[in-house]
């Protein structure tokens, strides 16, 4: 459970490193939280969705609940922080988390001005984009997932050598 709530310890703390247990303990931690808050939304009728049909012909969707929505806000940055620190400990920039950003938003973009113009050709060029943007989250998953550098790198020491022990961080 000390790994789960390691990154709230380190909120916005975008300097140094983070080992892989780190990082997917708060994948997991954050994801079986959301589902279970999803849930309780469901239940509670805290859920809204919507769907509406454009111009075009093309139908829109979405579904948001209030705990699960605050939930997400709530651990935007300590997520972008820990996936920052995980990239430092593969050697490579934080910058690299912006990667599938560019072509996601520009998708989402020309989706909306397609939706609401009803051409298809741009809803299509937005798809093509999305890909891109999926394609672009694939490799920062590979770039998760590879081992961090052994010993020290430009942006810290290594997390797995010479640390004492995981309780002695919360005392």
């Amino acid at each position: 459970m000390d790994w789960m709530l390691l990154p709230l310890k380190r909120y916005a703390e975008f300097s140094g490193r983070s080992r892989r247990m780190e990082f997917w303990m708060w994948v997991l931690f954050t994801v079986i939280v959301g589902f279970v808050l999803g849930l309780i939304d469901g239940m509670l009728g805290l859920k809204t969705s919507s769907t509406s049909v454009t111009p075009g012909g093309m139908a829109a969707m979405s579904s948001v609940g209030v705990l699960g929505g605050i939930w997400s806000l709530g651990t935007l940055v300590p997520s972008i922080a820990v996936g920052v620190r995980r990239l430092h400990d593969t050697d490579r920039s934080g910058w690299w988390i912006l990667l599938p950003a560019g072509p996601y938003l520009v998708g989402l973009v020309m989706l909306v001005m397609g939706m609401l113009s009803g051409s298809l050709a741009m809803a299509g060029l937005a798809g093509v984009l999305m890909l891109i943007g999926m394609i672009c989250a694939i490799v920062l998953l590979v770039f998760y997932c590879l081992p961090g550098t052994v010993g020290p790198n430009k942006y810290g020491a290594d997390p797995m050598g010479g640390a004492a022990n995981l309780s002695d961080t919360f005392a």
